[in-house]
């Protein structure tokens, strides 16, 4: 057996203490976050719900991490321009981007991209979702999805339908009905969504998927008319509008979400303190008051909750995009 004397003993505090005195500096050299203010890129217009929630959000935000949350309007190919940008920025804490269903869809639409949602990126959370709707121009002959289907069956390609840009959730969404229904309709991609409705509204577009919220004020005053609401159930501010399913068209059901991101390789401590603070502040009745304007429900989730959630939708539209032969250079 091995003598462990009073000299093994001392050499073994001094050890034990010199680690600990490493670990104290190793914390002291770990820099305090927030101590400069944050951009948060918003991949949209002004005006759309990227942009209500994105500044609601960093109003909050702000006020709980203690420095300036400051948005950033970064539109442009669905929303990949703003993407990219973060991407590219570096893993501080002090970039962030706001995205939607296009980051995950996106990877199968294009063979270049200029990122990849799982390598480029710390999830951090999702925050909100918005129930979408089907609508039409008065002058669509369609009172019904049905109606719809059958009359763009019998005139293929005279259907234009407004997008808030390739490969977002409204123009997927309703190239899923198309691919289901096999139909053939003319997608108009837009820098936005709100553009996009506006041009249904005057005409220059027949259909939109669009969100409930953003929708309602222009189907109520008679300028869109709207069909079904892409959602499982009835939406609660819209009751009188039948569901996708119960228009007949069961599993076509789309939802746009919306989620926070930040650089990949971003420092643990801060994805989830930007985590903890966001699970946080998205229910609180100010937040959820200013959602509600957009149609919109507060969430939350862990990091690997969003890692997971982005992996299944990311796998879902790929089929759709394979089925509708989109990808494009």
């Amino acid at each position: 057996m091995r003598n462990h004397g009073p000299g093994s003993t001392t050499a073994a505090t001094a050890a034990i203490g010199a680690l600990a005195l490493l670990c104290v500096g190793a914390a002291h050299a770990q820099p305090a976050w927030p101590v400069k203010p944050v951009r948060l890129v918003l991949p949209f217009p002004p005006g759309g719900g990227t942009d209500i929630l994105g500044r609601t959000l960093a109003i909050r935000l702000g006020d709980a991490i203690g420095q300036p949350v400051l948005t950033d309007n970064r539109p442009g190919a669905g929303g990949n321009l703003g993407a990219e940008i973060v991407a590219r920025s570096a893993p501080d804490g002090y970039t962030a981007v706001l995205v939607a269903p296009g980051f995950v869809i996106s990877p199968s639409m294009y063979r270049k991209l200029g990122f990849d949602p799982f390598k480029d990126f710390e999830p951090v959370s999702l925050v909100a979702w918005i129930p979408n709707l089907l609508a039409v121009h008065p002058s669509v002959p369609a009172q019904s999805v049905k109606e719809l289907v059958a009359y763009a069956r019998a005139n293929p390609g005279k259907i234009s339908f407004g997008s808030g840009g390739v490969g977002t959730s409204n123009h997927l969404g309703t190239e899923l009905l198309a691919v289901r229904t096999g139909t053939s309709m003319v997608h108009v991609p837009y820098k936005g969504a709100a553009t996009a409705m506006m041009d249904t509204v005057a005409g220059n577009v027949q259909l939109i998927t669009i969100g409930t919220g953003a929708a309602l004020a222009q189907i109520r005053s008679g300028k869109l008319r709207a069909l079904a609401t892409l959602t499982p159930a009835r939406v609660p501010n819209a009751p009188e509008i039948p569901t996708i399913a119960e228009a007949g068209f069961p599993g076509l059901e789309v939802l746009t979400w919306y989620g926070v991101f930040l650089p990949a390789k971003t420092p643990r401590p801060i994805v989830d303190r930007m985590n903890t603070e966001l699970s946080r502040l998205m229910f609180e009745p100010e937040v959820r008051e200013r959602l509600a304007s957009i149609g919109a429900e507060p969430m939350k989730s862990t990091t690997a909750e969003t890692a997971r959630f982005i992996r299944e939708e990311y796998k879902r539209w790929a089929e759709v995009i394979k089925a509708a032969k989109l990808q494009t250079d």
